[in-house]
This record gives structure tokens, sequence and C-alpha cells, in this order.
């Protein structure tokens, strides 16, 4: 168990010196080997490891629905969404950024990625608010906030992630995002609510649009349905796998783009590459993670830990609750994935044995891990806004995320409190 708490402790040192995490835990997770086995056996481990994260089929999910938000970010989707939620609540005072937080729950529905949406939405959305004098707190906050859904609603890489860690049924983890989903984003329209009802000034009204244009601007939105049910509805119908589903989505973004004229020779090699790039960083940081977790495993603290917990049998809600907390710890100082990877394959067994529901646990873990990426000081969705709006400050962005993260809270409550909110819809799903 030393060894554990050292290489542990290891870890945080290294990442708070912000050395790359997954080369943090290559580093660690090779030197623990190599401590608790041999030099020759650790060495041994990094290759197979990395050797088996690589062929493994089940991960072939992973880049081609990276490849899949690339194309669809390119189809200029995004805006058309935003302009059909805009039509609909625009012209109420706070509309342009419930109207951005609805666009971002539907462009998470065909993205996946966290980053990818806050990035995309805020080239679209920030101008609009702008015109309108909205208050960069609550236009940031917004943009940053609604990202953060990118890794709830299905299809989400993260689910897909934790699903294979676990053995878990990724139909089902998809099914139990979706009712959580929802519920953050209407716990994130009561959070502007709340901004305007204090800052009236803070979210002018827009203008308002007519029927017949609001029904055409629902018009344009036709392309994120189709593909959206054509991925889902595959899954939960049984007509396709997970990672065929993913493969027809990406054709499908694809002949999307394509029919749209957005797609050039120029555009298509920028996808490409950028969704390599994706691709690499993601597995970089599954081998490390998994390396540290198979250092982990080589010692007794996973036992050491479940002792420790079933002293708490009769109120193994205190153990939940602890573990929240540290998630709420780490994720001042990791990004999402690595946070997952990291403490998962730690985690998972102490909840399981405990009687908890594996497909309710993911769901709570990606709930939690959605609060780290707007909280300070790395939420890396607030450096992403940063970067796309350098003019806007860091704290400017923060202030405007708080009353988001408090609802993320609510949202935390409801779903540990409430397991059906997770697995009503699951339980459907063969």
């Amino acid at each position: 168990m030393t060894e554990a708490l050292i290489g542990l402790a290891a870890l945080l040192i290294l990442a708070f010196m912000r050395i790359p995490i997954a080369m943090v835990m290559i580093l660690v997770g090779f030197l623990g080997m190599a401590y608790v086995l041999n030099p020759i056996g650790a060495m041994y481990n990094v290759g197979q490891t990395a050797y088996d994260a690589a062929i493994n089929y089940e991960l072939s999910v992973v880049p081609l629905f990276v490849l899949m938000g690339n194309f669809v970010a390119r189809a200029r989707l995004a805006a058309e969404l935003y302009n059909a939620s805009n039509a609909f609540l625009g012209h109420r005072k706070g509309g342009l950024a419930m109207a951005t937080v609805v666009a971002c729950g539907g462009f998470s529905a065909i993205c996946g990625s966290s980053l990818a949406t806050a990035a995309t939405m805020s080239k679209v959305a920030m101008p609009s608010m702008r015109r309108f004098n909205y208050s960069d707190t609550l236009a940031t906050g917004s943009i940053a906030a609604g990202g953060t859904l990118g890794i709830l609603i299905p299809p989400s890489v993260i689910l897909v992630i934790y699903g294979i860690l676990t053995q878990q049924s990724i139909g089902k983890l998809f099914a139990a995002g979706l009712i959580p989903g929802l519920l953050g984003v209407l716990l994130y329209l009561g959070a502007v609510r709340y901004v305007i009802w204090r800052r009236p000034e803070a979210g002018p009204a827009g203008e308002r649009q007519d029927w017949s244009e609001r029904w055409r601007a629902l018009r344009s939105v036709w392309g994120v349905i189709v593909l959206f049910g054509i991925v889902m509805g595959g899954i939960y119908g049984g007509v396709f796998s997970p990672t065929e589903a993913a493969g027809i989505g990406a054709f499908g973004a694809f002949l999307f783009a394509l029919f749209r004229g957005a797609l050039t020779w120029q555009v298509l090699w920028e996808v490409l590459v950028e969704s390599v790039e994706t691709t690499a960083m993601l597995f970089t940081v599954l081998i490390g993670a998994l390396l540290f977790a198979n250092f982990i495993n080589y010692t007794d603290f996973p036992q050491a830990l479940l002792g420790f917990a079933q002293q708490f049998a009769d109120t193994p809600w205190l153990v939940i609750l602890a573990i929240l907390a540290i998630y709420v710890v780490l994720g001042c100082v990791f990004e999402s994935l690595s946070m997952i990877l990291l403490t998962v394959p730690i985690f998972f067994p102490l909840v399981r044995d405990l009687g908890y529901d594996p497909i309710w646990f993911g769901i709570v873990v990606v709930v939690v891990t959605e609060i780290s990426l707007i909280t300070p000081p790395v939420g890396l969705n607030v450096f992403v806004l940063r970067g796309v709006l350098p003019d806007v400050k860091t704290g400017t962005i923060f202030k405007g995320v708080t009353p988001f993260w408090c609802a993320d809270l609510v949202r935390l409550a409801l779903i540990v409190s409430i397991p059906a909110l997770s697995l009503w819809l699951p339980s459907f799903v063969v």
C-alpha cells in the first residue's frame, strides 16, 4: 500500500508542476511497476499495454466519433442549431444565452466533445450576444457551461471509454446519459434566468421572429435530427453495434459536409489531421492511465481500500460522498479524461462491491467531471474560450460560469439521490 500512496503523491506533485498528465502517468506507472516487479517486467508491461490499446476493436469507436464531430463542425450545423434556438428564445431577456445552451445541447448530440462544443459555439453565439450588449460574464458563462454537455449527451466519447474500462454496455450508458443531459439543459436555463433576475441589463431582449421565420429555422436543423436518429436509433434498435454506429455516423457527417459544399480537399485534410491529433492525444492519455492502474493493482492498495470501505457497509452512501469529494478536488487539477482514466479503475471495484449500479455510477462520474470542466483553476472549457476570445479575461469567464456549476451541483444531488433518472431509459435497452 505504501508504494501506491507514494505513486499517487508523485503523480499529483508532477501534475501540479504542469507536466503533461499522460507523460506523468506513464512515468510513474513504469517506475512503480519496475519497483514492485522488476525493470524487465515493467518494460514488457508498457509494450503490451500500448499494443493492447492500439488493437482493441472497441476503442475504434473513439476516432470515429471524433471524426464525426469534426465533419459536423465543418458542415455549419452548429450555426443552424443556434439560429433555430434563437428564433424561439432570442426575444426574451437572456434569450440569446438560453439559445446558446439549447444549441450546445443539440450540438453535443452529434459531436460528443465538450471542448469542441465550447470552441464551436463561441464562434457562433458570441457575436450575436455582443451585438445585443450582453455582458461578457453571462455570454461566456453560457457557452462554457453549455459546452460541458458534450461529454454526457450521447454519443459521448467519455461514456464510451468508461464502458470499455468497466465492461459495461455502451448502448445502456448512452441511454442513461440522455435524461441527465436534458436535466442539465433545463437547469442551465434556470441559471440564465437567475442571472437576469439579479442583473436584467446582463441579457437584453433580442429581436422577435414571426412563426414563418421560426419554422424556417427549425427546418434547417433536420440534418442534426437525421444523423442523431440514425446513430442512436441504430444502437437502441439493435441494428448495429456502437462501433458500427460510429462508422455510419462519421460517413453520414462526411456526406452532409460534402453536399453542403463545406468540404474541399484542404478542409478534408484539416479534418483528418485534427482527428488524428485528437485521437493520438486520447490514446496516449488512455495508455498512461492503464499503465498507472496496472501499477496500483500490483500493490495491495485496492484490497486495503475495499477493506476500509467495508467498515461503512451499513452506510455506503458515505463512501459515495467521499468519492464525490475526491472528484471535486481532483477536478481542480486534472482535465476530465485524465481524471476518469485515473480514478475509475480504483473506485469502480469498490462501488460495485458496495452494491451500486455500474451504469448509475458512470453517469455520476461524468456529471461530476462536467463540473470540473468549468471550475477553477483548471476548467478546460474556460481556457478554450480564453483562447478563442483573447479579449475576455479568464476571471470574467470563471465569474460567468459560477451560476452554472451551482446548477450542476443541484443536478448531481438529484442524480445521486434519485437513481431512476439514470436507470429508467437503460431498462428498455437489451
